[in-house]
């Protein structure tokens, strides 16, 4: 009877200590991304980490607030879908404020600022800057704002992709013409495939990037706005772009 009762509190103890574990975990906030934008947000081949500006700043900020967060790399069109209906409690994933996501989702101050332009063949000498692109077939990432801008080009015939890498791989295949995308991810792709893609024109839009939440947090958005500033004013958001942005 002893050994019997001595049995029953081990495995309360047990099973005491294994739930107060599985609380902690779900006390950290759920951060998700899109890991297939580099240099924002990419998996390492060699770690298999999520690692890239983005990743550094949402860690920086964390740190800097006191927050516990957990980074969860899913598709691009999920990820705009759940925090519109506050799945997660953050995104951080190069996503540009606009008044149409700001209905769905709510947005921190700007952390950044980028802007599209247009990626072709290493051999195409007919497009040399985004004017030149009526009656081309032009590639962009789904729901991005280069496929917005791609769309707003009279005589464009948009095509989607659910990543980056494969609309750059069909542009070196001859299947599209070009690519729109945003300026640093145009760098780190052409960077990467020098001998196959070049950047042509120059930079066409003006964009800020927001971290997203949940539209009715706005505790954890103020919190995070307040380390944000802070991170800017002591220059550690310069330092990321000057590591990560790096045209060389």
């Amino acid at each position: 009877m002893k050994r019997t009762s001595l049995s029953f509190i081990v495995m309360l103890l047990g099973l005491t200590i294994l739930l107060s574990g599985c609380t902690q975990k779900s006390d950290a906030l759920t951060v998700v991304t899109d890991g297939t934008f580099p240099p924002f947000e990419t998996v390492d081949e060699q770690t298999k980490e999520i690692v890239g500006f983005d990743m550094d700043l949402i860690h920086a900020i964390a740190e800097r607030a006191g927050l516990n967060i957990e980074v969860q790399n899913i598709s691009w069109d999920p990820l705009l879908a759940g925090m519109a209906e506050c799945q997660y409690d953050m995104a951080i994933s190069a996503i540009t404020i606009k008044p149409e996501r700001a209905l769905q989702m709510g947005f921190s101050d700007p952390y950044t600022n980028a802007g599209q332009i247009v990626v072709v063949d290493i051999d195409n000498t007919t497009v040399n800057a985004h004017t030149d692109l009526a009656g081309m077939t032009v590639g962009a990432q789904i729901a991005t704002t280069g496929a917005m801008q791609a769309e707003a080009i009279e005589g464009v015939t948009l095509k989607t992709y659910d990543t980056y890498e494969l609309a750059f791989l069909d542009v070196v295949n001859g299947q599209i013409d070009a690519v729109i995308v945003d300026y640093p991810t145009a760098v780190a792709f052409v960077n990467q495939n020098s001998e196959s893609l070049k950047l042509v024109g120059e930079v066409f839009t003006d964009e800020a990037y927001g971290i997203a939440f949940c539209k009715t947090n706005t505790a954890l958005i103020e919190q995070v706005n307040t380390a944000l500033a802070e991170l800017i004013a002591d220059g550690t958001v310069r330092e990321l772009e000057n590591r990560w942005f790096s045209a060389d």
